[in-house]
């Protein structure tokens, strides 16, 4: 598959809606591009195997010569993990995503926060039955792909959906008009990397 050629940096945080790309390479890790509406590559990551602690990194392109975010976690192979969002051309920690550990067992849910660490919403999976059927029942994964609903104070500010086929995962984002008002949209392209890299794992 050819990959379209990179659109400027700074359209990448302002579109209604993206899709993630993740391929899987089992010995390597994982390679992320981030489309917008156009179909045009506005970012790429790429993901390490075999990485005791996640250090996700957002380039520009594939050359990965200019850094525009970093989503670090906290602590080595941490079961309720915390990962933080960082401006990486700043500095300048943007939130963080918290997942919900045992929960997440039965229905994926991560918790939302400001960079003070103060809890603003939410993510979770769509329904806590098809999240079982998924879980114990696996070919519905085809069938009913995840879904998750994101809130802040409230009030929704996206929603992500999952395509999944055995060698290329997508997740497709789409943002209330609202949400900036709320939250820093990049807090969001962040989790949906998160939701490839850390929930699909279970598919993957």
């Amino acid at each position: 598959m050819t990959i379209p050629m990179a659109v400027p940096a700074q359209g990448l945080f302002t579109q209604p809606s993206y899709l993630i790309r993740r391929k899987v390479f089992k010995l390597l890790g994982a390679a992320f591009h981030i489309y917008d509406p156009a179909g045009n590559v506005v970012a790429y990551s790429q993901l390490k195997a075999f990485k005791l602690k996640e250090d996700i990194r957002l380039y520009t392109d594939e050359t990965m010569s200019t850094e525009l975010l970093r989503i670090a976690a906290r602590n080595i192979i941490d079961f309720s993990a915390a990962y933080d969002i960082i401006d990486s051309r700043s500095g300048t920690r943007l939130g963080a995503l918290k997942r919900k550990g045992f929960s997440s067992l039965i229905r994926d849910q991560w918790i939302i926060m400001d960079n003070l660490d103060r809890e603003l919403g939410s993510i979770k999976e769509d329904s806590t039955g098809l999240a079982l059927l998924r879980r114990f029942v696996e070919i519905t994964t085809w069938f009913l792909p995840q879904a998750y609903h994101a809130e802040c104070v409230g009030r929704p500010i996206a929603q992500f959906k999952q395509n999944v086929n055995p060698f290329v995962h997508k997740i497709a984002i789409a943002f209330d008009p609202t949400i900036d008002e709320l939250l820093d949209r990049r807090v969001m392209i962040a989790a949906g990397l998160l939701l490839l890299a850390i929930e699909g794992r279970q598919d993957g």
